[in-house]
């Protein structure tokens, strides 16, 4: 417990409440499915437990005192084959459905952003993978549409988690605009691959993941560049599978300032993030 407040404290030292900036990770796999089928269940819930503790760290996002939920995104109806309910992923990792999340799909998804950052709202927001999960275009769609919303609330210290959109599988996302609700984010192509030979950059290693969590299943898309982001895994062709950020953004990408000193304190939560992970065990 000491050595926890001494890096709480020393991350606190590095924020101010004028410095808050959004928490990003954004990520090629799909481990909204494998946390429940697959080679590597385990490591799959590793990346979505790494991801989630990312964007709601509360020494990061200020809402998570009022708003402690985040907004979990996906399609309701049939479940194509190859495909499964990226939900029962979520909560295979850990999350309770009803306490740390909420699920939307289209019919309520817009009612739910305009919760985003109010109190008894939303801290975050989980987007499902197009697949294995069962996001729909429908849901793609009004997260494109409600873009600037999205990005305003990242930067009031908001966190985002997406995992893989490539059209792939039962094709659920035919009209495109993947991740479009970032629209700095360019192209992410479609790669269905098996996972072998992925590594883990040093800041993935920061928030806690390790090659183990990142090989052994399947991802579905790459980023052809960073927009400013960091990378946190690449497939064994140096590809970009994962990418996150703790940044101020606009529409044209990652703002270097006013985050210098929130971004300085990355290593350092990340450093906590792995604490958490051994506590979980």
């Amino acid at each position: 417990m000491r050595i926890r407040a001494m890096l709480f404290a020393a991350v606190f030292t590095l924020v101010s409440p004028g410095l808050w900036a959004g928490s990003i990770f954004l990520t090629g796999h799909d481990p909204d499915f494998h946390a429940l089928l697959g080679g590597n269940a385990v490591g799959a819930r590793n990346i979505n437990q790494a991801a989630i503790d990312f964007i709601q760290d509360p020494l990061f996002n200020p809402f998570i005192a009022t708003a402690p939920k985040f907004l979990f995104v996906e399609s309701t109806g049939p479940v194509p084959g190859g495909h499964t309910l990226g939900r029962s992923g979520i909560v295979a990792s850990g999350f309770v459905s009803g306490t740390d999340f909420d699920h939307h799909d289209a019919s309520t998804l817009g009612a739910a952003l305009d919760l985003l950052g109010a109190a008894g709202g939303y801290s975050g927001i989980v987007v499902a993978s197009d697949f294995g999960g069962i996001l729909r275009q429908a849901e793609l769609d009004i997260l494109n549409a409600r873009s600037v919303d999205i990005i305003d609330f990242l930067n009031l210290g908001g966190g985002l988690y997406a995992m893989a959109e490539s059209n792939n599988g039962a094709h659920l996302t035919p009209s495109g605009g993947h991740f479009g609700f970032l629209p700095f984010i360019v192209t992410a192509a479609s790669l269905d691959q098996s996972e072998t030979g992925f590594t883990v950059t040093p800041f993935g290693a920061s928030l806690g993941l390790v090659n183990g969590d990142v090989n052994g299943n399947a991802s579905h898309n790459i980023f052809t560049s960073t927009g400013g982001m960091n990378i946190v895994d690449i497939d064994s062709r140096g590809n970009i599978l994962s990418l996150a950020v703790r940044a101020q953004i606009t529409p044209d990408g990652v703002v270097p300032e006013p985050a210098s000193l929130i971004l300085m304190g990355t290593g350092l939560a990340g450093i906590i993030g792995a604490w958490r992970k051994r506590q979980r065990g």
